[in-house]
């Protein structure tokens, strides 16, 4: 799977086209140069863009939050749940929401990713504009500190010798597929919270969080943990994000 959720990458790469950058069939490509096919309602993208939008956002919802979705059907809001991510344009209103899947025959197998489209209110610009990246940031770092030491007392914080390298490897922005002229500041933000998320993912499985012998309770305290510090992390990603989606489109000095 990439390592930046697909609609970061697009939100990113498709602000880039919209605001002088390369064309939409080749920011759909460096999107995703590690998925196999690519498919759906991609014309929206042309058709949001000459009706004026320049400015492509990403939202991360979860069961029970879709707070940075903008307002629409129920539908949309499922799938986007479903799928943990979805793009929107804020001026005419509209949302796009993929879906990875694999196919082929076994041992030979690919990624796809296919974007369907549903129509969604408008968000004032006020409401994204008001971010503050360092207070995102602050959030960030507050709820790691907060979490390790819920950690603590169940057993096994997540930020030992066994996953710090991971973390620290994580926030190395060389490889991540984003546009050259995406700002240093949140897109430093964007990679510790990725890496967050990806690592309270995968922290199940990690030595350095000593999972052995874990009892039922202890078990389900930690699982409840890390749900909520990929959530605290999205939430950052998502937002950190669409910083500099508004830094490539004009809107806020870079």
């Amino acid at each position: 799977m990439p390592e930046l959720p697909a609609s970061v990458r697009l939100a990113l790469w498709m602000t880039h086209s919209w605001n002088g950058g390369p064309s939409t069939i080749e920011a759909l490509t460096r999107s995703f140069p590690d998925l196999d096919h690519v498919a759906g309602d991609l014309t929206r993208l042309d058709t949001w863009r000459d009706l004026g939008e320049r400015a492509l956002f990403v939202a991360l919802p979860r069961p029970g939050d879709v707070s940075r979705m903008p307002p629409g059907s129920v539908a949309a809001a499922a799938e986007a749940t479903d799928a943990g991510e979805c793009v929107f344009v804020a001026g005419i209103g509209g949302v796009l929401v993929p879906r990875l899947s694999e196919f082929g025959p076994e041992n030979d197998t690919g990624t796809r990713v296919d974007w369907s489209a549903h129509e969604a209110d408008p968000v004032p610009r006020h409401r994204l504009e008001m971010l503050d990246l360092r207070q995102v940031h602050r959030t960030l770092l507050a709820a790691m500190a907060s979490h390790a030491d819920h950690f603590e007392r169940v057993g096994g914080a997540p930020w030992g010798p066994g996953t710090r390298s991971e973390v620290e490897v994580g926030t190395e922005a060389r490889s991540w597929g984003v546009p050259p002229a995406t700002p240093a500041r949140p897109l430093h933000t964007m990679a510790l919270a990725a890496s967050v998320s990806r690592i309270a993912d995968r922290t199940a499985g990690l030595r350095g969080l000593g999972s052995g012998g874990l009892d039922a309770a202890t078990a389900t305290s930690r699982g409840m943990l890390l749900r909520s510090l990929a959530a605290d992390a999205d939430d950052a990603l998502t937002d950190a994000t669409n910083i500099a989606v508004m830094t490539l489109a004009g809107w806020r000095p870079a």
